[in-house]
């Protein structure tokens, strides 16, 4: 295998769901068979520090007593378990507490310049040397747009804020140092100083002051999930190197856009990608999985991606070569696990997924529009196959009979609002009453999804978290019998229309895919 320095996963452990320890550790030793050897479990508010309750309060923070438990079985794995804090933006939780209202200084991005800040962020290095055996430490500092322009601007007046950011590095630093530890952090902030606040670009050029305000001590985090051609991340690699800095790259297994990975979107990123870490000599390496939207994925579900990728770095390109050896290692065949992703049921473009299909107003159909263009999929096929393949999936059964659940209820809820729709405006109110009746089935579906999810949640997270999809699935119930009653008012003559029907609904563009776009055009109050 190729010599890498660190060849890493980050595991999400703050967009609601907070692994168990015990999931952890089970990662951690799949991924030491597959020739990883350092893993970051990015903690936003989700790390129990002192004295501050507030802290992850409700979202199931780590004990400086779990984190020691899996830093002590990764070392037995010979992989390095490092900490993934913030030490600037993405505090979105954290933010709502009024104990925290005087570091705040617009949306979810602390106040720099305020001793109260560098308080907190000492206790996040301090829990951090306390319970991590590893010395490196990704101090984050990522998409920090809203930087100097809320309470800063208040109290101090405007300010630039790149020299505002240089100013906090190099607090941040003399922190870390402090404990002695050895930053990395997300490099797209200096990337947007010369770039008009985009994170990507062609003919890009470091400044001097840039590179003269990036501490020496600082190793760049180059994160990149998007592209298809080799040369976009050799144009990104020339950039940072004119740093003079030490650069990491962060790729992805994509696995935060709904219930399960995307594997055309990973494989189409991450080849290139890795061909051109190889050309690069670069010697650290993270592959991200991220949890974006309350993590609706099982991070297992990605494993097969995570060898691919990890062969790709080593010069494998050849998937037929790594299928073989996946199924050497683990006598689980990727073409099955492959198999989930056909819940998403598209034949077009990559983000939309079975969570849209789901969400989606049965009555208001904002999403119907994609399902008429992208036609019917075949679900009662794909729960056949999925429950089958469950019964041979051992100890990761069931991730498969969740996703076989959630199969079987867009079998009926997938185009359920099409076939309604044309049915109100072709047979009146007398071509409803099978309508009716497979709304009662569709909450029954739905339900059985939703224990089965559940029962995936609880086996790999605490319970923290799941209540976001209580509310989600639990509306999603409510709003098929609110829609089995509009028929039934209709049909015996109680209204004269269904206003919802008598509007056909707009397309929508691809990433208007987020729940809180599915469920309603009204305002979120």
């Amino acid at each position: 295998m190729t010599n890498y320095e660190r060849f890493g996963v980050m595991l999400d452990c703050s967009r609601n769901a907070v692994m168990k320890p015990e999931a952890v550790k089970t990662m951690i030793g799949y991924l030491a068979r597959m020739g990883y050897n350092a893993v970051e479990l990015y903690t936003e508010d989700t790390l129990a520090l002192k004295d501050e309750p507030y802290f992850g309060h409700m979202r199931g923070r780590y004990t400086g007593a779990e984190i020691q438990e899996i830093d002590a079985y990764a070392r037995e794995q010979g992989v390095e378990l490092i900490p993934c804090i913030q030490t600037l933006a993405h505090f979105h939780t954290l933010v709502r507490h009024e104990a925290y209202a005087d570091i705040v200084d617009m949306g979810d991005v602390l106040l720099i310049g305020e001793e109260k800040t560098y308080a907190l962020i000492e206790k996040l290095f301090a829990f951090a040397a306390e319970n991590f055996t590893s010395r490196n430490i990704n101090i984050g500092m990522d998409e920090a747009q809203l930087v100097g322009l809320g309470k800063s601007i208040e109290k101090h007046g405007y300010q630039d804020p790149y020299l505002l950011l240089q100013r906090h590095l190099k607090r941040v630093i003399e922190i870390a140092e402090k404990y002695g530890f050895t930053p990395h952090m997300w490099s797209d902030m200096f990337i947007r100083a010369v770039n008009n606040g985009c994170c990507y670009g062609k003919n890009l050029h470091m400044t001097q002051e840039i590179k003269d305000g990036i501490p020496p001590q600082v190793k760049l985090a180059y994160w990149d999930y998007y592209h298809y051609e080799k040369n976009d991340y050799d144009e990104m690699f020339r950039v940072h190197n004119e740093t003079g800095r030490e650069v990491w790259f962060c790729g992805a297994a994509w696995c935060w856009c709904g219930f399960v990975p995307l594997w055309e979107k990973t494989l189409k990123t991450m080849l290139p990608a890795m061909q051109s870490v190889r050309e690069n000599g670069t010697k650290n390496v993270l592959v991200t999985l991220w949890g974006d939207g309350g993590k609706e994925c099982s991070f297992f579900a990605a494993l097969p991606l995570l060898y691919a990728i990890r062969r790709f770095a080593d010069g494998v390109f050849d998937l037929a070569v790594i299928e073989k050896e996946f199924y050497s290692l683990f006598s689980w065949r990727m073409e099955d696990f492959r198999l989930l992703e056909k819940v998403n049921g598209f034949n077009g473009p990559e983000l939309y997924t079975a969570a849209m299909h789901l969400y989606n107003d049965c009555l208001l159909g904002i999403h119907d529009s994609f399902v008429e263009k992208n036609g019917a999929v075949p679900y009662a096929q794909l729960t056949k196959q999925l429950q089958d393949k469950a019964k041979t999936m051992g100890d990761l059964g069931y991730i498969f009979d969740c996703i076989a659940a959630l199969s079987h209820a867009l079998e009926l809820k997938y185009d359920f609002g099409v076939r309604l729709r044309k049915a109100y405006n072709e047979g009146g109110r007398y071509a409803l009453s099978a309508f009716i009746d497979e709304c009662d089935e569709m909450v029954l579906r739905i339900e059985k999804f939703y224990q089965a999810f559940k029962k995936m949640w609880d086996k790999e997270n605490k319970p923290f978290g799941f209540e976001w999809h209580t509310l989600r699935i639990g509306g999603v119930l409510q709003r098929i019998k609110d829609c089995k009653q509009r028929l039934l008012s209709y049909q015996n003559g109680e209204v004269e229309k269904i206003d919802e029907l008598e509007e056909t609904p707009l397309p929508s563009g691809e990433y208007n895919g987020q729940y809180l776009t599915l469920i309603s055009a009204g305002r979120v109050c």
